[in-house]
């Protein structure tokens, strides 16, 4: 390690781990697909293409309808980086901003971010939160649990609360006197 180095050793390892796993509590790659169909969303319908000496405008006359898309696409993507719990909602509204982008923007920045909008909102949508791992503690070993034994009530035969046992003549009927 050189005297330059500023850095403590570990820092990048401590920081990896620590974005991991907020990566894992949220819905990242949803976010991030639905971030970036936004992008050709915008750009495409405002954009001037050059073929040697000829310009290609690709101005519509549905250029503020593609630019509020994109820039709609663009906060979903965001907020379902900061603000999980909205995600079904995200990801539905980016489905539908989406389709919607088909007819209004260059068939969807030209399949690109119809697709990238689209991909993002199904995992929005379908994303889940992880249930934590329960801590085993020193002695148990991660052995698994076995169901308890009948109720008993301190003398040799099983307390039946159900009224369904064949010595009560019910079989399986409960009456209602």
């Amino acid at each position: 390690m050189s005297a330059e180095t500023s850095a403590v050793p570990g820092r990048f390892t401590r920081r990896r781990l620590q974005f991991r796993a907020w990566r894992g509590s949220r819905p990242f790659w949803a976010g991030l697909f639905v971030l970036l169909g936004g992008f050709p969303i915008i750009y495409f319908p405002y954009a001037h293409l050059q073929v040697g000496h000829l310009t290609l405008a690709m101005s519509t006359t549905a250029g503020a309808g593609s630019l509020i898309i994109g820039v709609l696409l663009i906060v979903l993507g965001i907020s379902l980086w900061f603000q999980k719990h909205i995600r079904v909602f995200a990801g539905v509204a980016s489905i539908l901003l989406a389709l919607v982008s088909i007819p209004v923007s260059n068939f969807g920045g030209f399949v690109i971010g119809f697709l990238l909008a689209l991909i993002g909102g199904a995992l929005a949508v379908s994303w889940a939160p992880g249930v934590p791992p329960e801590e085993t503690g020193p002695g148990q070993g991660g052995a698994p649990r076995t169901a308890p034994g009948p109720v008993t009530d301190g003398t040799d035969e099983p307390n039946d609360l159900s009224g369904t046992s064949p010595d009560k003549r019910a079989n399986g009927r409960h009456s209602a006197g």
